[in-house]
């Protein structure tokens, strides 16, 4: 399950960059209308918050600091910039699911979350689904930009 999780989130994250390279413009990445409350950017950077927090602060010791406020704030991030945080993020993934054995799947996630605790296994899925969640809403919001212009 390791090796494919580990597939997946690879996969993913190079669609991510593709997504980021799609946008006509710079600037498209920034964009929020009526009805559209996140920009494709802000999203990058909270999947880039969001796995460098769960697989490198607390499962691979990483020491990131995440500021989520900044994820959803901070705007006019460099095209070249979002990329370069998204392809530094797989290595820390690949990090945190080398240090889990099969065993290690059926611990606890060292986070309670939503006052839920959850095993390792169900935490990595959960993230997985994230990250896909996210890049769909990067995908339509790429596409919606892409219509208005």
């Amino acid at each position: 399950m390791l090796t494919d999780i580990e597939r997946l989130f690879e996969r993913d994250l190079n669609r991510l960059v593709k997504e980021i390279q799609s946008y006509k413009t710079e600037s498209d990445l920034w964009i929020t209308t009526k009805g559209i409350s996140n920009s494709g950017g802000n999203l990058v950077l909270h999947l880039v918050g969001n796995l460098n927090h769960f697989f490198g602060t607390t499962l691979a010791h990483t020491g990131y600091v995440r500021d989520r406020d900044r994820e959803f704030s901070d705007n006019n991030v460099p095209r070249q910039k979002l990329i370069s945080d998204v392809e530094a993020t797989m290595p820390v993934i690949k990090t945190a699911l080398n240090d889990l054995s099969k065993d290690d799947l059926e611990k606890d996630f060292p986070v309670v979350l939503n006052n839920v605790v959850s095993s390792n296994q169900l935490m990595l899925i959960h993230l997985y689904g994230h990250l896909n969640y996210h890049l769909g809403q990067i995908n339509y919001h790429r596409r919606l930009i892409d219509k208005m212009a």
